[in-house]
């Protein structure tokens, strides 16, 4: 079956205005039988977002319209392809409280979700770990070390997949090696080989799913899928499902990295 499990939408601060409908049209073209959308939830109550732009997620306010225009979307081509009305949420260490409440609130009425990290604390402060080079630099200093933000983006995601989001708590994790999104550049010494397997490890205890995103295949600084190859060998030894996702924020980049994949 030809599922795209991992699409934004035009409620994406960081990506573009293209229409539902292009979206779904260009699925339809392609093949695709499924598509989630899953679009950055708003993120939690009194969580300040770091990034420059302070663009990382849906404003609280749209949430409600996101939903409404997905539903109607998702009726409206219920003949044509299955369109699963669902978010990526974030897991923020020290935010868990108000992730589930979130979650609680929302996820009837969702049909898919994503657990996804992309900030990491350090003492006080977060850090969003996958915006721009330049940012990832600043952190090398905040941390110390290339392989240190390794360490904490690794440990961070070991405690998203232990965390008590409740009953709604999204099973399928997100792009579990984004922290290698600029690793052409700033490239860690450690494989972190045992951190990887002992999460993957863990993800096959909890039932969990795992996101197989094309989209570091075209990030210059990345060119592999998240996880690589030989992180989905393993999971697939393990029996852990891979679920396809183009983690497409414009149309034109439905497929990407989908010939990876095979």
């Amino acid at each position: 079956m030809k599922r795209d499990g991992h699409i934004h939408s035009p409620y994406c601060p960081h990506g573009t205005s293209d229409q539902w409908v292009d979206y779904v049209e260009t699925a339809i073209q392609w093949g695709y039988v499924e598509i989630s959308f899953t679009e950055h939830a708003p993120l939690p109550h009194g969580f300040k977002d770091p990034t420059p732009l302070a663009d990382s997620a849906m404003k609280p306010k749209n949430l409600p319209k996101y939903l409404n225009e997905l539903e109607k979307i998702k009726q409206f081509y219920r003949k044509k392809i299955k369109i699963n009305v669902g978010l990526e949420v974030d897991y923020i260490e020290a935010y868990e409280k108000e992730t589930k409440d979130f979650l609680n609130e929302v996820g009837p009425q969702l049909d898919d979700a994503i657990l996804s990290v992309h900030f990491l604390k350090k003492d006080l402060q977060y850090y969003c770990v996958d915006y721009s080079p330049n940012e990832f630099s600043s952190m090398i200093d905040v941390f110390q070390s290339v392989d240190e933000i390794y360490r904490i983006y690794y440990e961070t995601l070991r405690c998203s997949l232990f965390s008590d989001l409740g009953a709604y708590k999204p099973k399928r994790i997100g792009h579990m090696t984004l922290v290698r999104k600029f690793h052409k550049r700033f490239p860690p010494k450690q494989r972190f080989k045992k951190d990887i397997l002992t999460i993957l490890d863990i993800i096959k205890e909890k039932n969990y799913e795992l996101d197989w995103n094309g989209a570091g295949t075209v990030k210059p600084l990345c060119q592999e899928s998240y996880p690589p190859s030989w992180v989905a060998d393993e999971a697939r030894k393990r029996s852990i499902p891979l679920v396809y996702g183009s983690d497409a924020h414009r149309v034109k980049e439905l497929n990407q990295g989908k010939e990876m994949a095979r």
